[in-house]
């Protein structure tokens, strides 16, 4: 249990970091690869790489990845305070609020799912530990699918989805080559991402990211 105490210093300074990034990531980065910024999708992975790299019990890392995604909201709008002097009630207004509800959602099921991708045979066996080794790039390949929809809406720009398509595909492709031990689990985990894309596709669609 010794090795839960690192967490009240790392999930705060995860987040904070996470938050801070992203912002100066969005502002600096050019398209498609600045797009990620705005990712509901890559918060998800970092608690899903949170959990996954620290070796705390389950509950203190749920605890750990929400806090995590949490703390990252108001340190993206402090940074934009910093960097551009955004207002400093954008840090607890409804969109921050809304965006921190996100958080505790995201940071409950990916930082779960890291727990049970790193210990599969402690936590829940090979079968759920090879879908969870899937999770973290299925919601990047539903993040894809629904870009993909938006390819031939007047409102966006056919080439633009397509490259940021591209980008969180890959991405999803490459999580998934890092957190695999083996080309067999890779393998398995990919084939899990498939229907869980769909069913992440479905859960985007409900929250309005589409």
């Amino acid at each position: 249990m010794s090795g839960n105490r690192n967490v009240v210093v790392v999930a705060p300074v995860a987040g904070v970091l996470l938050g801070a990034l992203d912002f100066v990531w969005i502002k600096y980065v050019p398209s498609p690869l600045g797009d990620l910024g705005n990712s509901l999708a890559v918060w998800a992975v970092a608690a899903f790489l949170l959990t996954y790299r620290f070796r705390w019990s389950t509950l203190v890392s749920v605890l750990g990845a929400i806090v995590c995604l949490v703390v990252a909201v108001p340190s993206y709008y402090l940074t934009a305070n910093v960097i551009q002097n955004d207002d400093l009630s954008n840090t607890y207004n409804s969109v921050a609020l809304m965006w921190m509800g996100f958080g505790v959602i995201a940071g409950t099921v990916f930082g779960a799912a890291g727990v049970l991708a790193r210990d599969p045979l402690a936590r829940g066996g090979r079968l759920l530990g090879t879908a969870a080794l899937g999770m973290p790039g299925a919601v990047l390949f539903a993040e894809g699918v629904v870009q993909a929809r938006r390819i031939g809406d007047p409102s966006y720009g056919t080439g633009d989805q397509l490259a940021y398509v591209a980008v969180v595909v890959t991405l999803g492709l490459a999580i998934t080559l890092l957190v695999g031990r083996s080309w067999r689990q890779r393998g398995l985990a990919l084939l899990c991402a498939l229907p869980l894309t769909a069913i992440g596709y479905v859960l985007l669609s409900l929250t309005g990211f589409r």
